[in-house]
């Protein structure tokens, strides 16, 4: 979840009104204390107060005196010469996490899939351009696609994603495809808006989407939605793969179907309990 709270700096500093003024009410000093925390990430968890400073864009003295207030507060420690979050800092996520209840109803369910098909499965929801991951049960292997909870991916190309943006209303598609950067994170993956509008055509249809290297190289995924007790698509469950060990056919032949089921038992679950967004319970994470 640290992870995800570090990643956040990808999408930007935040602004309000369409003229990108902020309003009165914006309180710039939060900002910039929000900014050193996503400063760090799993590619620099450790930094020196310039670094700091560089990756949020503020003075060394305003780094100075968040970091030390961040050391205070619990969430940041040092060692007098570079700076690390300590695991308080996942409080800040499990905030918005601890209030789904999807992930408690989602993870038994997620576990039974994991060990009839032998890989990983997750379950995201979509946050503007990107899903984060909510609930994650990997594969008992040597090797095995493993993802923290928290992990935030590019939606676009995605497997969950798409799921997700296929179901989307059509003026929220169009503000989407209106503000995003199709980025290319592989050589397979898609940066034409055309064709992913076409994609999510077929994904909507089909009411599921299948993924072949287009987050990483060598990783292929299929994902179905699930829809609340009032049909309203709230997330998407996966199945994730190394395409070394399987087909894209394999893929749509083998795993769809029990990630179909699963879904259907997860809905059940929601429906009984009659739960629509109000959740209980924390994410849920069993590593292998």
């Amino acid at each position: 979840m640290a992870e995800a709270v570090a990643n956040g700096r990808e999408a930007g500093s935040v602004t309000t009104g369409a003229s990108g003024r902020r309003n009165s009410d914006f309180v710039q000093s939060l900002e910039r204390g929000l900014a050193v925390i996503r400063s760090f990430g799993p590619d620099q968890p450790r930094l020196t107060l310039s670094e700091v400073a560089r990756e949020a864009g503020i003075t060394r003295a305003a780094a100075r005196r968040f970091l030390l207030t961040l050391v205070e507060l619990g969430y940041v420690r040092s060692d007098g010469r570079e700076f690390s979050l300590r695991p308080r800092v996942l409080e800040l996520g499990y905030a918005y996490l601890s209030g789904m209840s999807l992930p408690d109803v989602a993870y038994p369910h997620i576990q039974e899939l994991v060990d009839k098909v032998r890989e990983s499965s997750s379950v995201a929801v979509l946050d503007g351009d990107e899903i984060v991951d909510i609930a994650r049960v990997p594969a008992k292997r040597i090797m095995t696609v493993s993802v923290p909870v928290g992990t935030r991916f590019r939606a676009h190309a995605s497997s969950k994603g798409r799921v997700l943006l296929a179901d989307l209303p059509g003026p929220e598609l169009e503000r989407y495809f209106g503000a995003v950067h199709l980025d290319r994170l592989t050589s397979n993956t898609v940066t034409d808006p055309d064709r992913l509008r076409q994609i999510l055509v077929q994904v909507r249809e089909q009411g599921y989407a299948i993924v072949d290297q287009e987050v990483e190289e060598g990783i292929r995924s299929v994902a179905v939605p699930i829809h609340d007790a009032g049909g309203t698509t709230i997330a998407a469950m996966n199945i994730s793969a190394y395409a070394t060990r399987v087909s894209v056919d394999a893929v749509r032949d083998d795993f769809l179907p029990n990630l179909l089921a699963t879904v259907q038992q997860v809905e059940a679950d929601l429906k009984a309990q009659g739960t629509h967004r109000q959740p209980s319970g924390s994410p849920r994470q069993i590593r292998g």
